[in-house]
């Protein structure tokens, strides 16, 4: 991975010095870049007793970064708090009347299917659709059997948070299209990870939380909207999502009409501090560039299912690179695994289906090789029926 920062991208994060962290998908550490504008946002609050015009202002160009980051335009990016938030504006603001349906993957994030089957009192139809068995990632022949001209809606994770895939999306969505559903997506463990153009995904609606790819601490999210926003009804309405507002903040009993834009979702009080934060994030991830990160971690995972095949431990997920992601799913039982290589100093999650690693811009070759070592021993010392499935 070639960078353009001034320092090679692992000496940002002093945890990836401190310990084997192999846990992007929970959450990436802190770097000193982010931390940096941090402590120079709260000094300037301290100082200066909060300049909100200037901080507005900086709002203001790191909206319009992250619209050119996602390939959309600044009036289609709002601010939320996270992924769920905006999946939530997403499935509230649809219309559906009784018998309408959104098809859902089985085994989908659960805060993807809450929003979803929050709205079963309005009569939608939630239905699960089952992953071929055959294929580790899904496409638009997973739900072409499932989706009909009651369908408003097909929601789905870009990368699956428990196995790794990478689903085809762009596909997925030419499918809706063609019945007049949308294609809302969640794009948590994607997106600063992956090369992630909106618009060309074909997404009606595409979320994520800023606390994994986007390097900054929890509480920030984006909801883009890469074909308008007009179609989805806000959940809740306030001063910052209102069209034309009275320049004297006055309100009368009129008819309330939202903003036309994304814009119309946000309900003021942004956060500041991690919207200060996301412009050095963003100045560090375009410093080395997303594909080169993105071709960096899938790499790593090349080399990492090179170990496993050494190691006789099965992939719960894909293996192509084109299907997979920065996540590799390890099938060992996390009862006996999780402990031992957490007392060992590494860091990482136990999900469903085994044994999680993620990696980040962060990790490198070594890593790997350590995790590789970690595991070898384990096979030698952790009890047979543990150790393998």
């Amino acid at each position: 991975m070639s960078a353009t920062a001034s320092a090679p991208p692992r000496s940002h994060f002093p945890a990836a010095e401190q310990f084997l962290y192999l846990d992007a998908a929970h959450q990436t550490p802190l770097s000193v870049p982010v931390r940096n504008a941090l402590d120079a946002f709260y000094d300037e609050a301290l100082e200066s007793a909060g300049p909100k015009k200037r901080w507005l202002a900086r709002l203001t160009d790191v909206r319009a970064r992250l619209a050119a980051f996602l390939g959309v335009d600044v009036d289609e990016i709002a601010f939320t708090k996270n992924t769920s938030e905006g999946i939530n504006i997403a499935a509230h603001g649809l219309h559906v009347e009784p018998g309408d349906n959104v098809l859902l993957l089985e085994g989908e994030h659960p805060n993807v299917a809450y929003a979803w089957l929050n709205r079963q009192p309005d009569g939608l139809e939630v239905r699960m659709v089952p992953q071929d068995g055959r294929k580790k990632w899904a496409d638009a022949d997973t739900f072409a059997a499932y989706v009909d001209d009651r369908t408003r809606a097909i929601a789905l994770s870009h990368v699956m948070f428990h196995n790794g895939q990478r689903n085809d999306v762009a596909g997925i969505a030419r499918l809706a299209r063609a019945h007049g559903a949308e294609v809302v997506v969640d794009a948590m463990q994607s997106v600063g990870v992956l090369d992630v153009d909106a618009r060309a995904l074909g997404a009606s609606v595409l979320a994520a939380g800023c606390h994994k790819g986007l390097l900054v601490p929890q509480g920030l999210g984006l909801l883009c909207t890469p074909y308008g926003a007009k179609g989805l009804r806000p959940t809740y309405m306030a001063l910052a999502g209102v069209a034309d507002p009275d320049e004297h903040v006055v309100v009368g009993a009129g008819r309330v009409e939202p903003r036309g834009d994304a814009r119309r979702f946000e309900i003021g009080n942004f956060n500041l501090p991690a919207i200060h934060a996301l412009a050095a994030a963003l100045d560090l991830i375009e410093g080395l560039g997303v594909r080169d990160i993105e071709r960096h971690v899938l790499d790593l995972g090349d080399h990492l299912i090179a170990h496993l095949d050494d190691l006789g431990i099965a992939l719960v997920g894909p293996r192509e690179r084109e299907h997979r992601s920065h996540i590799h799913v390890l099938d060992l039982p996390a009862s006996r695994w999780a402990g031992f290589l957490a007392a060992e100093g590494a860091r990482l999650s136990s999900v469903r289906d085994g044994i999680r690693i993620s990696f980040g811009l962060y990790n490198n070759a070594e890593d790997v090789d350590r995790l590789a070592a970690l595991l070898r021993r384990g096979l030698r010392t952790l009890p047979h029926r543990a150790a393998v499935r």
